[in-house]
């Protein structure tokens, strides 16, 4: 059983939905465990990442739970109406880059317009960041972080925008899921970003504090990148594996 899709962001919607076939048939019922996660990037010919993916849409859409060193079960034989696990498409290279273009610009502006009580805050936030947090924990904060100095330009619309694109991002599990795989491989300091992006705003320094965002999100950028590289020599491996199998097996005929 393989795939024929060749771009990873769509790749994981596939799988997702064929497992959700397979559970909606009978093949897997309430209660039943799921092959692992290495046979079912065998069976697909996919990346074990781009596995990881799909369960996380699937449980997402509340069809199954990942059970904390015993594997996958199945929970609901139908996803809720209207709940397809593909139907959410944006990538995180995409929604990256959208919000570098719109939150640098909402951060220049709330240099002018931050009052003391919105910077107090920002830096209140930070410190909480800097507490050594479980990584759901920081991603909260830095989501609050965010929306802060959206809230600190004063323009509802553009605290709507800010908040949009967050939203955006957790209704996509496979970017939510690749979002945290870049931080956990990442080389930048999240703390000592968002430091920085206050220290511009304290300044009262458009500038400074648009270039400080866009550095931060270049960061989440890069990490992003590297770990789609990470894939990409993972599935090549994978690939090169099964035409050695295929020719060690040819040879014995």
């Amino acid at each position: 059983m393989t795939t024929g899709a060749s771009d990873p962001q769509k790749l994981y919607q596939q799988i997702a939905r064929a497992i959700a076939t397979a559970i909606n048939d009978g093949r897997y019922g309430p209660g039943d465990k799921l092959p692992s996660e290495r046979e079912l990037a065998d069976d697909f010919g996919v990346s074990r990442p781009t596995v990881r993916d799909a369960m996380i849409a699937l449980e997402f859409q509340g069809l199954v739970e990942a059970r904390q060193g015993s594997g996958v079960y199945v929970t609901a034989l139908t996803a809720p109406e209207g709940d397809d696990p593909a139907e959410v498409e944006v990538g995180a290279l995409e929604l990256t880059e959208a919000r570098r273009l719109f939150e640098g610009e909402a951060c220049a502006l709330s240099a002018a317009t931050a009052t003391d009580e919105h910077l107090a805050l920002l830096e209140q936030i930070v410190g909480q960041m800097a507490r050594g947090l479980a990584p759901d924990e920081v991603e909260r904060l830095e989501q609050d972080f965010h929306l802060a100095v959206a809230r600190a330009t004063g323009n509802a619309a553009i605290e709507a925008g800010v908040e949009d694109l967050w939203t955006l991002r957790q209704q996509s599990p496979a970017c939510v899921a690749m979002l945290r795989r870049a931080r956990a491989h990442g080389g930048g300091d999240v703390v000592e970003e968002h430091r920085r992006i206050v220290a511009a705003l304290c300044e009262r320094d458009p500038r400074a504090a648009r270039q400080a965002i866009h550095t931060h999100l270049a960061q989440v950028i890069d990490d992003l990148l590297a770990v789609a590289e990470l894939d990409a020599l993972q599935q090549t491996r994978q690939k090169m594996a099964e035409q050695r199998r295929e020719l060690a097996r040819r040879t014995e005929i």
